[in-house]
């Protein structure tokens, strides 16, 4: 769990990582056999060479004593070997001393191999040149050699390659990440889209063999829901269709029929049918192939709580500003009717609030009435279902009002919550995505 914390979200970001994460640990591999193998030959090899220029300053001295020859010797070094020589009669060095850098440590050992006499290597005191010094019988041999001697610019080859070639192969990796993961992103907006109840046009499969093929299964999926869609709003409507003229012949012979309680028992029973037929083509258009375009949600509210205040006053609408989403106009209205329309029933005061949260935009709907039992707020959403038994039409409708809001919600991508309101009554809870 602690890993998965610092690994990338994103499929570009872990794809990358995979990529660079064996490009990095080639690049440690190769820096560590660069500096233990390669660096370390090179160093050897310049320390040996300044070393040996020192041993043959110190043979030439030795074979020609003479203050002539001592003056032509250390000139001779200045001038072929790249190095200032001095000799300082009467000197002994210390017999400790320490040893600060590891190139001290190499120009020591150096010294120790092509000449067996004590030394001291200063390679700190000043960042451009190296001083050695070389105990002999007559004095102190001291060496100002330039630190380029002991120094190879490989480093800064090495340096630049490396870096150079992990940008360049991170930037080419990146380009190419980017053009197989957007047919990806793509699918994904689709299918947002489509889940959100919005058309999705132009879309066709593109990018990797596989992303081809969920794309094609997408394309697929969405074909087969909207057929079955269609399919059932088509079977209802031509169902509704095929009922009401049956119906409306009942209603006609029973109002040539005298006045008796059978009759009346009958027209209630044809009346309480076309309500419900109405309830089915309402739950059947919710799921309808209307367009969805760009609305104002304040104003679909605000004409659905001046109906509602035409029939009972006590609706009170709070939004801020105007809240714009792709809707399905007609369809949204009858959720918000629905909605408003279920609290007013059953309440004195109803308070509709709309507002933008983050991505989503909220529709809050409080009332003061007797409210819904917890373990009862999922099942009034299931078609047909009442929470008062009896199927008086005065006490309620045929039980598919609060089936077509959430059909509605969910179908533009949102849903409907049931809470407690602080009113004391029942808060619903609507979210549509922007």
């Amino acid at each position: 769990m602690t890993l998965k914390k610092f690994l990338p979200r994103s499929l570009l970001g872990r794809s990358l990582l995979i990529v660079v994460t064996p490009l990095i640990v080639l690049q440690a591999v190769s820096a560590y056999i660069f500096y233990e193998s390669h660096w370390d030959q090179v160093s050897k090899s310049l320390a040996l060479g300044l070393a040996g220029d020192v041993a043959m300053v110190v043979d030439l001295l030795r074979h020609d004593p003479s203050e002539a020859g001592r003056e032509q010797v250390l000139k001779a070094a200045e001038r072929t070997m790249d190095i200032a020589v001095s000799l300082e009669p009467g000197e002994i060095l210390p017999n400790m001393y320490a040893i600060h850098t590891a190139l001290e440590g190499e120009v020591r050992r150096a010294l120790r191999d092509r000449l067996d006499k004590p030394a001291r290597v200063d390679a700190e005191s000043n960042p451009d040149v190296v001083f050695i010094d070389v105990q002999l019988p007559e004095g102190v041999l001291s060496v100002v050699a330039p630190r380029s001697r002991l120094f190879s610019t490989t480093i800064y080859v090495f340096v630049l390659w490396t870096v150079g070639g992990t940008l360049m192969l991170l930037g080419i990796a990146t380009m190419f990440m980017r053009s197989q993961v957007r047919p990806v992103l793509r699918l994904a907006r689709a299918a947002d889209n489509f889940g959100k109840g919005r058309d999705v046009p132009n879309f066709k499969p593109e990018g990797a063999r596989e992303v081809r093929l969920a794309a094609r299964a997408f394309i697929a999926m969405r074909a087969r829901i909207l057929r079955q869609i269609t399919q059932r709003t088509e079977m209802l409507a031509g169902v509704s269709h095929d009922l009401r003229t049956p119906l409306t012949r009942m209603k006609l012979e029973l109002a040539m029929m005298k006045s008796s309680d059978g009759v009346a028992a009958l027209k209630d029973d044809v009346c309480e049918m076309e309500r419900m037929l109405e309830g089915y083509l309402d739950f059947a258009r919710g799921e309808g192939a209307e367009t969805p375009e760009p609305r104002d949600v304040v104003a679909l509210l605000d004409e659905a709580v001046r109906q509602a205040n035409r029939i009972s006053v006590g609706v009170e609408l709070k939004a801020e500003g105007e809240l714009v989403v792709p809707l399905r106009p007609d369809a949204f209205r009858r959720c918000i009717s629905n909605l408003i329309g279920n609290a007013s029933r059953y309440a004195r005061h109803v308070a509709v609030d709309a507002g933008k949260r983050g991505r989503t935009i909220e529709i809050v709907i409080d009332d003061d009435g007797p409210g819904i039992p917890e373990n009862q707020r999922e099942e009034v959403f299931k078609p047909f279902f009442r929470l008062e038994g009896s199927r008086n039409p005065g006490t309620g409708g045929v039980g598919l009002g609060m089936t077509i809001a959430r059909d509605v919600a969910r179908g533009h991508g949102g849903e409907i919550v049931l809470g407690d309101s602080p009113e004391g009554g029942l808060r619903v809870r609507l979210q549509l995505p922007l």
